[in-house]
């Protein structure tokens, strides 16, 4: 597995494993047992890096991330979150934020136990609070570090100022956000900063939430626990207006002996080195495919004709009701 860094100390294999769906988010979970193997499984084929989060469930995500990983817990980095109030289904709406320092460390006090393990490798504040000066999150995250709970501080959805007044408290190790061939606006003032700081980048989502398989068109019916079915991105007519960016896709796969999912994940690692995505899955197969863009070379006029088609994408990626937990 090649390795990438993250932030000046943190290396990692060159693509994560987001866990999330293994427990919430796409409809009814499945078999935890399934997910204990699939994770068990990933960290044998050299994947290192995690992500959970407390509200993943909420909850059971860490505990079940906590479980498959203990046995090679010495060899692998968990990643988890801070900062978001949730209820029995997840997350609560816009206003569900809480980032006081007492609430981060009962957070993490309780992430440690269902993680079943001694420290956090990369605590990230899951969305900025406004009521919260970024300065006291970082500070008491900096205590975390240096009473050994937590390794590495990371910030998710921050905007260039939040980014830089917490990182001049306690170092950013990585920012995670939303990244892919159609979740494109970090590059204008985002990535330039992260690349100033020697920040790394964890894209969530670089798939598109599945659309950028090629598995997903107009015509698929979404499960009505299924909670893309509340992002604009995934109506029908937006799924429909997109297409072109698919077919795209599936030309250049079908050129490479690959698959879209494998084109549209080496289109991320090719942008910069310190670019880590985390694609999730709930298959084996789905796994060893996305782990299979790793070998994949892009040439200039792949990425050229890429560019373009994704120069055109229909349909917000959020709904209004949350755009302000985003970008602060």
């Amino acid at each position: 597995m090649r390795k990438r860094k993250l932030g000046q100390h943190l290396e990692v294999s060159a693509m994560g494993l987001g866990c999330m769906g293994m427990s919430f988010f796409y409809g009814s979970p499945p078999d935890p047992a399934e997910m204990t193997k699939l994770l068990r499984a990933a960290a044998d084929r050299g994947v290192t890096l995690f992500d959970t989060a407390e509200v993943y469930g909420p909850f059971t995500n860490e505990e079940l991330v906590g479980q498959a990983l203990a046995p090679v817990r010495d060899q692998v980095v968990i990643a988890t979150k801070f900062g978001l109030k949730h209820g029995e289904h997840g997350p609560a709406p816009a206003s569900g934020l809480d980032s006081r320092p007492e609430q981060i460390r009962r957070v993490t006090e309780a992430s440690l136990q269902r993680l079943r393990t001694d420290r956090i490798d990369l605590l990230y504040q899951h969305r900025v609070d406004p009521d919260v000066p970024i300065e006291e999150v970082a500070g008491t995250v900096k205590e975390l570090i240096a009473e050994g709970k937590v390794k590495h501080f990371g910030l998710s959805e921050a905007g260039v100022t939040t980014i830089s007044r917490a990182h001049a408290v306690q170092p950013v190790t990585a920012l995670q956000s939303e990244y892919s061939l159609w979740t494109r606006e970090h590059e204008t003032e985002v990535i330039p900063a992260l690349e100033k700081l020697g920040i790394g980048l964890v894209p969530y989502s670089p798939l598109g939430k599945g659309y950028l398989t090629g598995t997903i068109d107009s015509r698929t019916s979404l499960a009505d626990n299924d909670l893309r079915r509340m992002l604009p991105r995934f109506t029908p007519e937006a799924r429909q207006a997109n297409q072109a960016l698919i077919d795209l896709l599936q030309e250049i796969a079908g050129d490479k002996g690959a698959t879209p999912a494998q084109i549209a994940l080496a289109w991320v690692l090719a942008q910069k080195p310190w670019f880590v995505p985390i694609p999730g899955t709930t298959k084996l197969h789905r796994l060893e495919e996305n782990l299979g863009a790793l070998d994949v070379e892009l040439t200039s006029g792949d990425l050229r004709r890429i560019e373009e088609a994704a120069s055109h994408i229909h349909g917000e990626r959020i709904p209004d009701a949350v755009k302000s937990q985003f970008g602060r």
